[in-house]
């Protein structure tokens, strides 16, 4: 999402018809290729040993991963310069004036670092109760992404999902890149929830995430340091 208005993958020449359109995929079309062990809708859990600064202790909802190369959002890393309220009133969609009379989804709308690639723009994670024809991208049962400025839109005037988070930047992997760096020990995953993605805590995701794999942090970052 930029001010361009353009939507990630797609022709930049077609805009969103619809808001909530009725029309969404079912989970067997959102991902045709999960039975060949690809992880778009699980979580990404980064190795305690991770040297990679962009990346540390860092938890990502994998959007999209095929044969092709793999994309995702970071959640675990908020833009604390960055409020959402001011950002809406830099990208013109209210007006400063505006900014106290603004939902309560928009007000604690959170905004995050969402990974090193194409950090100037925007992308939208949100609960599927919102859809736009032809530009959101259903990923899992209940999880989309969109990136157009209609839903920053709609999210300011009380119209836009239940719950959502706004990401500056994505990661990204090269075709067979993540493959390798989860055969490094680079990478943990897990299976993804809605309070994972969405929770306030931001601090807890990452020991949550171990957790859902019955893993403590601490017993794990003792025998890391001792390996």
């Amino acid at each position: 999402m930029d001010p361009t208005d353009e939507r990630p993958g797609g022709d930049r020449s077609r805009r969103p018809e619809a808001a909530q359109d009725s029309a969404e995929p079912t989970r067997g079309e959102i991902n045709p290729e999960r039975s060949q062990g690809y992880l778009d809708g699980q979580m990404l859990i980064a190795m305690p040993v991770m040297d990679d600064e962009r990346f540390a202790r860092s938890v990502i909802y994998v959007c999209a991963h095929s044969a092709e190369g793999a994309m995702g959002i970071i959640v675990n890393r908020p833009a604390r310069a960055i409020d959402f309220s001011e950002l809406l009133v830099q990208l013109e969609i209210i007006d400063k004036a505006d900014q106290i009379k603004l939902p309560e989804t928009a007000e604690t709308m959170k905004v995050m670092k969402g990974g090193p690639v194409e950090t100037g723009r925007g992308f939208v994670l949100h609960s599927s109760d919102f859809f736009i024809k032809n530009a959101t991208l259903p990923i899992d049962e209940g999880i989309c992404l969109t990136a157009t400025l209609d839903i920053l839109k709609a999210i300011a005037s009380g119209k836009g999902p239940s719950r959502a988070l706004l990401a500056l930047g994505y990661a990204g992997w090269a075709p067979g890149q993540l493959e390798n760096e989860i055969q490094s020990n680079g990478w943990l995953h897990c299976p993804a929830d809605p309070d994972l993605i969405f929770g306030a805590d931001s601090e807890d995701k990452y020991p949550r995430a171990l957790r859902k794999i019955g893993i403590d942090l601490g017993m794990l970052s003792n025998e890391a340091g001792h390996a």
